[in-house]
C-alpha cells in the first residue's frame, strides 16, 4: 500500500502522484493541510518536515525525488510487491 502525505500547491505532490498515476499504482493520498496535520505531527509521523512524504508497505521513503531514484533505477516496483 502507498501512502503520500501532501498539501495544497505542492508541484512535488502532484509530480509524484503523475508518477504513481502514470504506473497504473494505486495510492492513499492524505492532505495534511485539510487533515489539519502540523508539520510538527508530519515529522512525528514521517521523519521529514516537508511534503510529499510517501509510505510504500510499512517504510518511508521520503518525498518525490526518493520515489523517482526508486523508480529509475528499478526499485520501485520491487519495494511495492514486497509483502
Amino acid at each position: 500500500m502507498i501512502i503520500i502525505y501532501t498539501s495544497n500547491w505542492c508541484s512535488y505532490c502532484n509530480a509524484a502522484k503523475n508518477l504513481l498515476d502514470e504506473l497504473k499504482l494505486q495510492y492513499r493520498e492524505i492532505n495534511i493541510e485539510k487533515e489539519n496535520i502540523s508539520r510538527e505531527m508530519l515529522m512525528e509521523l514521517s521523519g521529514g518536515y516537508t511534503v510529499p512524504q510517501i509510505k510504500i508497505n510499512e517504510t518511508f521513503i521520503g518525498g518525490y525525488d526518493k520515489l523517482q531514484h526508486l523508480y529509475q533505477n528499478n526499485q520501485l516496483m520491487e519495494m511495492v510487491n514486497e509483502k
